[in-house]
């Protein structure tokens, strides 16, 4: 768990934006004025990891929790902290792990997620994991501790407890989120900045207008 929790996750006002999805080049220059509420969110059936700029959380579940059970506590619960949200950031489908159990109920938990978002009139962003990896430790197969690691020297953060690696990833996505609209969480090398651009991300005016 990041050893600096705050649980007042609650943003501005939603207003109407824009949810044409672009891949771009990310911004060069930081943006001035007061920093916005982004969301970083590691969508998981058991422990979906959820973080920000100073703090991070999971949402898990009980083994014998299953079907449309899980999917509506799963929704209520990444709802509570994403209904606030500037810009929400989400990992991309791993297609290295098609295989896995329970992957269609993922799919449909990751597509439920950006629906509800989509009514919302939420900007949301869609980061594939290695440009994630990239992006943050400079590696895009980096190993779960290859992130906990470049949490800790580029940005001063310890993760641990039972959902370290959910939540490290979380916050791994809000970094991206900021980095991308200007308002970088550390000092970064451009090579991982330019990871961005693997990302599909919306137009910024739909989030600088919230």
């Amino acid at each position: 768990m990041l050893l600096l929790l705050h649980h007042d996750r609650y943003g501005g006002p939603a207003v109407s934006t824009l949810f044409d999805l672009t891949t771009e080049v990310p911004a060069a220059t930081t943006a001035a004025g007061p920093r916005p509420l982004i969301v970083g969110a590691d969508l998981s059936l058991k422990s979906t990891g959820l973080g920000s700029a100073d703090w991070t959380d999971a949402v898990r579940t009980k083994d014998s929790m299953r079907g449309h059970p899980r999917l509506a506590f799963l929704m209520q619960e990444i709802g509570s902290f994403l209904r606030n949200a500037d810009l929400v950031v989400l990992e991309g489908p791993s297609y290295g792990h098609a295989g896995q159990g329970g992957h269609e109920e993922l799919a449909g938990l990751r597509v439920m997620v950006q629906h509800w978002l989509w009514r919302r009139e939420i900007p949301y962003a869609v980061v594939p994991p290695s440009s994630l990896k990239l992006f943050f430790a400079g590696y895009g197969k980096a190993s779960k501790a290859g992130m906990r690691e470049a949490a800790e020297r580029w940005y001063g953060r310890t993760f641990e407890g039972p959902a370290a690696n959910d939540e490290c990833d979380a916050f791994a996505l809000a970094c991206a989120g900021y980095a991308w609209l200007g308002h970088p969480l550390a000092e970064i090398p451009e090579r991982h900045r330019a990871a961005l651009a693997g990302g599909q991300w919306p137009e910024r005016a739909a989030v600088t207008a919230r």
